[in-house]
């Protein structure tokens, strides 16, 4: 059943650089998809004239639906599904993390949850006749280029703190830097690097390196970056980026040097305006 809601943008006045605009009425409706026969379920945010799709797609841990982003986008007028990761609320299948003792960065379960988002936009696509992308966040750095190198329905991929280091080289970051507020004021540059690159992984799984897909995507990409980051290091990503950009890609940053992991506290703030105003230049280019 299709529920209209109307979000005031006005509860955002306090926030630096959020355009405000009209009330943007939208409707949202729960709904269930299978992905390799698991029963998945979500929430569609269909606003009346909507510009662009996006699925979210989520980061490490027991995640649920990102409800309050994906009603601040709606009232942007982007649609949007967002979901429960498998296992996890509502979702049926098997959820794979250190909290149930499994290795949520081997390359069999990146694989699954892309399969995961892979099905979420082919339930978007039925709902919205319009041209969908993923964002996402954190660990979706190795999810949605995997995605978009597979799946032709997407058109655009947005990451919030989303690696471009292997998954091996962000565990030897984080043993490194042991979540220490300060540690971007003891740890040079040279560094991490060093540590990135010789430190030995106290894990053995596949590895995953984003750029094996990048490499074969033709998408544009937007990566939002934390400058003082304690889980990947945006120095490195900015170099990476820049790397590809070399050879044709259509890959784009933002750095916000006084943030961590997390670009966008709270849902709002200037790095979420960039995204949405992103979404929509690049949706009008497509």
């Amino acid at each position: 059943m299709l529920r209209h809601c109307v979000f005031w943008l006005g509860l955002l006045v306090l926030l630096p650089r959020l355009t405000l605009a009209e009330p943007a009425s939208f409707a949202t409706q729960d709904i269930t998809f299978q992905s390799a026969g698991v029963a998945l379920a979500g929430s569609v945010f269909l606003p009346e004239h909507p510009q662009a799709g996006v699925v979210l797609v989520h980061g490490s841990g027991q995640e649920q639906r990102m409800l309050r982003f994906a009603t601040l986008l709606a009232g942007r007028g982007i649609a949007v599904l967002t979901y429960d990761k498998r296992g996890v609320g509502q979702s049926a299948g098997v959820y794979v993390g250190p909290e149930v003792g499994t290795n949520n960065l081997d390359a069999s379960n990146l694989a699954q949850l892309a399969s995961d988002a892979n099905a979420a936009v082919a339930a978007l696509s039925a709902q919205a006749a319009v041209p969908i992308g993923l964002v996402g966040f954190s660990q979706a750095g190795w999810i949605i280029p995997i995605d978009g190198e597979h799946n032709r329905a997407v058109n655009f991929m947005l990451l919030c703190g989303g690696s471009v280091l292997t998954t091996r080289e962000q565990l030897r970051f984080q043993f490194l830097t042991q979540g220490k507020a300060d540690f971007w004021s003891t740890h040079s540059e040279a560094e991490v690097r060093q540590h990135i690159a010789q430190d030995p992984d106290r894990y053995q799984f596949v590895d995953t390196d984003p750029r094996d897909a990048l490499a074969k995507v033709s998408i544009p990409g937007l990566w939002l970056l934390g400058g003082i980051d304690l889980q990947t290091p945006a120095f490195v990503a900015i170099e990476r980026l820049a790397a590809m950009n070399a050879k044709g890609k259509a890959f784009e940053y933002r750095l916000y040097p006084e943030l961590g992991h997390n670009v966008s506290p709270g849902g709002a703030g200037p790095s979420v305006e960039d995204a949405v105003q992103w979404i929509k230049a690049v949706t009008v280019a497509h």
